[in-house]
């Protein structure tokens, strides 16, 4: 690991990655590998999830090509030198920021979007001039193996590598200096990250998780609120950080909800067998998720096969706050629902728990919106949808508090990446004498007056 860091250290003191041609090229070279190359990467999904083509495009490639494209087209605006306003005191001069990227970047990507979670950021890195090591996750060994030989065979090792291996490697691996580490996974592993970067005083990306709540009020259309949320809740079996863990319903359409929830899951006929489902990641997952579900509190489903990693789409009602299903992120496709009659104890519950990754609010009122925008601080999130602004590269995507620190997508993850060099260039001309001593009160009036204050008053 340290021969590795070293190398491309020496690598970006070279400054061979900071043209914008060079950038350039090697976003377009992933590019090209992940198009010629996408039969491969189906098959190790398959293989790890067995998550079929469509579901794999959809929430894998779709993203990283979408970041790819932007990327190409607006890298030459997000690098630019930008010109700022130079205040009284330091003109004649020019000031401006020049971004630069921070160097050796180190990216541990997770297991549930094995290729999504692992080359947005890569795509971020690319973009900002930085060199890259990656270190996808060993639970999904057949993607890690596939994304890991593809790389070696068509980048430089000095520019882009892949470290496999399990907590070992990545012990060794964080023990090393990086310019900045991007993290995502869960909050007990971020916690171990930001540690081991502290050490270091490196700047560090967390993309965490959280328990993040769906909010149905009474007015919510309710037809297209159960279609979106269920596809948000059961799309990779649950496995998604931002899907919605519990939903609160407003308890006057609580029976009606319910109703449309069980037809809408019932229709989307998830199988294994039909593409539609994904595999729990291992035996161990399968066994946490399912060790949630109340057998008392089931309203649909309920039933799971341990050893073929599969849960059914569950739904449990009547739960309560302090219920075992509430006490931490689900990370499976089991759908607490909390019915509720007040809406700022809907909002005092969330407040007291930490801050959720995401958030979706279904209703049409739009003082409900204000109030839940004002009062409750999370990540990101929607209004009438779930999950689908992280399809928006323009948006900044990333956690608060225990959810993340930092964000990134689009030029919000070249910024990530970058340091934004402030310069003052100043012309070499005589200065005024006003900073300089000696010190009068004459010039101590001009100074108040630049900085618009009030001469002082006699006590």
């Amino acid at each position: 690991m340290k021969e590795l860091v070293s190398l491309q250290r020496n690598y970006f003191n070279s400054n061979a990655t900071k043209p914008i041609a060079f950038r350039l090229a090697q976003l377009n070279k992933l590019k090209d590998i992940l198009e010629s190359k996408e039969g491969l990467l189906e098959e190790a999904i398959y293989q790890d999830f067995g998550k079929g083509p469509f579901e794999t495009f959809l929430t894998e490639f779709y993203f990283v090509h979408d970041e790819l494209k932007t990327a190409i087209k607006d890298l030459q605006e997000w690098a630019r030198v930008r010109p700022i306003s130079t205040d009284v005191l330091n003109t004649p001069a020019k000031s401006f920021i020049i971004p630069e990227p921070l160097g050796v970047s180190l990216v541990i990507s997770p297991w549930n979007y094995p290729y999504q979670l692992a080359l947005s950021p890569v795509v971020a890195a690319m973009a900002a001039g930085c060199t890259i090591v990656l270190k996808p996750s060993e639970l999904t060994a057949n993607c890690s193996r596939v994304l890991a030989d593809l790389i070696t065979k068509n980048f430089d090792r000095e520019y882009f590598a892949v470290v496999q291996g399990g907590i070992a490697e990545t012990t060794a691996v964080l023990a090393e200096k990086f310019d900045l580490i991007f993290f995502t996974g869960s909050v007990p592993v971020g916690k171990i990250v930001y540690q081991a970067a502290a050490k270091h005083l490196t700047p560090v990306i967390l993309e965490l998780g959280g328990k993040s709540p769906a909010i149905v009020a009474a007015d919510g259309n309710l037809d297209i609120t159960v279609r979106r949320l269920v596809w948000a809740k059961f799309v990779n079996s649950g496995q998604t950080c931002i899907a919605p863990d519990y939903i609160c319903v407003h308890r006057s359409v609580e029976k009606q909800f319910l109703e449309k929830l069980a037809r809408e899951i019932k229709s989307a006929d998830f199988k294994l067998e039909n593409g539609n489902y994904v595999k729990i990641i291992n035996e161990k997952n399968a066994a946490r998720v399912a060790g949630l579900i109340d057998a008392n509190k089931v309203y649909l489903g309920g039933s799971s096969d341990i050893k073929k990693r599969f849960i059914e789409p569950t739904v449990m009602t009547n739960v309560r706050w302090d219920d075992k299903v509430m006490q931490e992120e689900i990370f499976g496709p089991v759908l607490p629902v909390v019915a509720y009659d007040d809406l700022d104890e809907v909002i005092r519950q969330i407040k007291q728990r930490p801050k959720p990754l995401a958030l979706y609010l279904f209703t049409q009122d739009e003082s409900i919106k204000k109030k839940v925008l004002r009062e409750v601080s999370f990540g990101g999130g929607c209004i009438n949808d779930a999950v689908m602004h992280i399809a928006n590269g323009e948006l900044p995507f990333g956690g608060v508090g225990d959810s993340g620190i930092g964000n990134y997508h689009g030029e919000a993850g070249f910024r990530a990446f970058s340091h934004h060099k402030s310069i003052l260039d100043k012309e070499v001309t005589p200065d005024p004498d006003l900073k300089y001593s000696p010190h009068t009160e004459e010039k101590l009036k001009v100074l108040r007056s630049i900085a618009g204050v009030e001469p002082a008053s006699v006590a």
